[in-house]
C-alpha cells in the first residue's frame, strides 16, 4: 500500500513510526506544512526512500491532489485537525483514492437553540457525499483513532458477541496522567480539544434521535481499570455518538471525558475572553484566529513524552441483556507513557490514537476491511481489529460488574 499522510504531528509521527515495521507498507509519504517538522520524522524513521517528505498545505485542495497523482497513491491519510477534514476528504475524492481520517468534518451548533437541538452535526458533510463515493468504488473510512475508532470497534464487538440486547453505549476516557513541570500543558492537540469540550454535547436516544446539552453537562464519578481510579466525567461532543447509532441497535449512545474541575476551568476562561474563535480577527496589520494564538502559546504535545508520567484509558461501557439477564461490560484500553516512549519515543496520547489508524490501513491493505462508499469503524467485523492490538502493544482488557 501507498499512503499519502497529510498531517506529520504528534499523531502522524506515531502513525509514521508504527507503520515503518508493518510489510504491507510500501510507502508512506510524509507531507505537512512544517517541511522541517518531517523531516525531523524522517531522520527518526531512517528510511528516506519508503517515506519521501513533502511540503503541503492543507487548505489547498489542488496541492493534495497533485501528492497523491504524484506518488499513485491508495489511501490518502488524514492526521490533521479536522478543520482541514472537507478539503483532504474531497481531494481524495476528486483523485479516485480511498481515505481515513480520525475525526468527522467539523460541526456547526443550532443558530437558535444551540444546548438543546443539533446544527450540521460532526460528519454530515462526508455522509451526506456517500452514495457518490461508492458510485465511484473508493472507501472514506471515518473516526478510526482510539475515540472515535477503538471505541466504535469495542461497541460493535459488544453488540455481535456480548449482548442480545443494548440499551446504552457510553464511552468514557480517562488518565491519571501529569506532565512534569507544567502547571497546565494539553498533552493533546488544544485546537481539537476546545472544537469537542466547548461544542454543545450530542446525545442519542431512540425515539428522540439527536440533541444536545450544555457543555459539561451531566457529571458522573467513573472508576476506571487498572489502576487509573476514579475521574469525574462531563458530557463532550465526539463522533461515537453520531457513529455508533447508524450501526448498533440500541436505546441511549453518550460520550464523556475525564477532564478535572481545573481543565474545565481554563477551557471556560478561554470562552468568556474569547480566545476559542476560530475565526481570523484582526490585529494590527495581520489577521489571526484567537485559537491558533493559543496553540502556539502552549507547548507542541508531540515533544511532551518525557516530561509525562501515568497511563490513559480509552473504553466503552454497555448495558444491556444477554440470555435475558441484565449484563454491564467497559471494554477497554490502558496504555502507559513509559512503555509508549520505551517502544516508540512518542507520548502515550498520540500513540493510543495512531495505532488505531495503523491497524486499519492494515485491514484494508490485506483486504480483510472492505467496502466502498463513506462508513465508520462500525460497518466492519471487529474481531480482526481486535486480534491485531496486543501485538502493536495495546491489548485490550474487559470489566464486567
Amino acid at each position: 500500500m501507498k499512503v499519502l499522510l497529510v498531517g506529520v504531528g504528534g499523531v502522524g509521527e506515531a502513525i509514521a513510526i508504527m507503520a515503518a515495521k508493518r510489510p504491507w507498507l510500501e510507502k508512506m509519504v510524509l507531507a505537512d506544512f512544517n517541511k522541517e517538522r518531517a523531516l525531523e520524522v524522517q531522520a527518526k524513521i531512517k528510511d528516506n526512500e519508503r517515506f519521501p517528505v513533502e511540503f503541503v498545505d492543507a487548505r489547498n485542495r489542488g496541492m493534495i491532489e497533485e501528492l497523491a497523482k504524484k506518488y499513485k497513491v491508495d489511501l490518502i491519510m488524514n492526521a490533521c485537525d479536522p478543520s482541514f477534514n472537507e478539503t483532504i476528504f474531497d481531494a481524495a475524492y476528486n483523485v479516485g483514492t480511498n481515505y481515513m481520517d480520525m475525526a468527522m468534518t467539523l460541526s456547526h451548533p443550532h443558530p437558535e437553540t444551540p444546548y438543546t437541538k443539533t446544527g450540521i452535526k460532526l460528519g454530515d458533510y462526508q455522509f451526506a457525499r456517500a452514495d457518490k463515493w461508492k458510485e465511484k468504488g473508493i472507501l472514506a473510512l471515518l473516526g478510526l483513532g482510539v475515540e472515535p475508532g477503538m471505541a466504535d470497534v469495542f461497541a460493535k464487538y459488544a453488540a455481535t458477541h456480548l449482548f442480545d440486547e443494548i440499551d446504552e453505549v457510553n464511552v468514557r476516557d480517562g488518565a491519571n496522567l501529569i506532565v512534569k513541570g507544567y502547571d497546565f500543558a494539553p498533552n493533546f492537540s488544544i485546537w481539537t480539544t476546545i472544537e469537542e469540550c466547548l461544542n454543545p454535547p450530542v446525545i442519542w436516544e431512540k425515539g428522540k434521535g439527536w440533541f444536545t446539552t450544555e457543555p459539561f453537562s451531566e457529571k458522573e464519578v467513573f472508576d476506571f481499570p487498572e489502576g487509573i481510579g476514579p475521574n469525574e466525567c462531563v458530557n463532550v461532543e465526539h463522533e461515537e455518538v453520531l457513529l455508533v447509532p447508524r450501526y448498533i441497535d440500541c436505546k441511549r449512545v453518550t460520550f464523556k471525558y475525564g477532564l478535572g474541575d481545573e481543565f474545565i476551568g481554563i477551557l471556560q476562561t478561554l470562552h468568556l475572553l474569547g480566545l476559542d474563535n476560530k475565526e481570523p480577527i484582526k490585529v494590527g496589520k495581520v489577521e489571526v484566529a484567537p485559537r491558533d494564538v493559543v496553540a502556539a502559546c502552549l507547548h507542541d504535545p508531540a515533544h511532551l513524552g518525557p516530561l509525562m508520567e501515568g497511563q490513559t484509558c480509552a473504553g466503552t461501557w454497555v448495558k444491556g441483556k444477554k440470555d435475558g439477564k441484565e449484563r454491564n461490560v467497559y471494554i477497554y484500553q490502558v496504555a502507559d507513557n513509559k512503555e509508549s516512549m520505551d517502544k516508540f519515543d512518542c507520548q502515550v496520547v498520540v500513540t493510543q490514537t495512531a495505532f488505531n489508524a495503523v491497524i486499519g490501513m492494515e485491514l484494508l491493505a490485506e483486504g480483510i476491511w472492505k467496502a466502498t462508499g463513506v462508513e465508520g469503524p462500525e460497518f466492519f467485523d471487529p474481531l480482526p481489529f481486535m486480534d491485531r492490538m496486543a501485538g502493536m502493544g495495546f491489548p485490550w482488557g474487559m470489566k464486567e460488574w
